[in-house]
């Protein structure tokens, strides 16, 4: 008789999106994915220089944990990446999280925790979203311009990451880094229902006013679905306090490293 295949515990996770940008063939629509908790195998992964090197040790990381094999993370939201970031954490090494963090004031150095079971999702309005449509208008309030938005996934933070290394090597004495205009250009559709790709970046280039620039991010920020990463930092040192962003160190996946 055939051994039976040995089946690992898995968890459901909820994603931030709820499913509602992806289209209705995709698994993702489901507003849920399945994860395997970590085994020795994604060890190997995370320590795998050859991917360490090449910037996608995450990635494969995540998609050794998805169970549905249908799911395919170059089309995941990235703050639906996010979630599943933490769960996996969670899942492979629990719930602590153990960083160190400055001080804003003082400057002091910190060694701070947090209980990643606590973060939550951010607070949005799902209503804005069209069922199945990755897209968004938004008229600028200073130009009165309107563009049509998408918002970013995996396969266009891989993208943009590339053309960034792409640009400092074209421009490597330049004290210039153009990662605001090249998210904004993975971003933008159109400019007044014009979605051609020279026109869109010609504005984001020349004629995307500051005022107008910040006022889109304010808002493209609102409405993206995530998962809620500041939490509430008090300095041991001067006693300040203020909300900061839970920072991504090497320890979040190698906990090792971090002691």
């Amino acid at each position: 008789m055939a051994e039976e295949k040995r089946q690992f515990p898995t968890e459901v996770i909820d994603l931030p999106s709820k499913g509602a940008l992806y289209s209705k063939d995709s698994p993702l629509s489901s507003g849920t994915v399945e994860l395997k908790y970590m085994t020795a195998r994604e060890e190997d992964i995370l320590t795998s220089q050859n991917l360490i090197r090449k910037g996608i040790v995450i990635d494969k990381l995540l998609e050794s944990l998805v169970v549905d094999k249908a799911v395919n993370l170059d089309d995941i939201l990235i703050g639906d990446k996010n979630s599943i970031m933490v769960a996996a954490r969670v899942l492979g090494y629990g719930k602590d999280y153990d960083f160190q963090v400055d001080c804003p004031a003082c400057g002091e150095n910190n060694n701070d925790n947090i209980d990643l079971t606590s973060l939550k999702d951010k607070e949005i309005d799902h209503s804005r979203f069209k069922s199945g449509v990755n897209e968004f208008s938004f008229k600028l309030p200073t130009s009165k311009r309107t563009i049509t938005f998408k918002l970013l996934t995996q396969k266009d933070e891989r993208e943009v990451d590339n053309e960034l290394k792409a640009l400092k090597k074209i421009s490597a004495k330049s004290s210039i880094d153009p990662e605001v205009t090249t998210r904004l250009k993975k971003a933008v559709l159109s400019v007044d229902g014009n979605s051609d790709s020279i026109a869109v970046n010609t504005f984001v280039d020349t004629e995307f006013l500051s005022r107008d620039s910040l006022a889109f991010r304010e808002h493209l920020k609102e409405i993206t679905p995530d998962i809620e990463m500041e939490y509430l930092f008090t300095c041991e040192l001067c006693g300040f306090d203020q909300e900061v962003t839970v920072p991504m160190t090497v320890a979040f996946f190698w906990p090792a490293a971090g002691k």
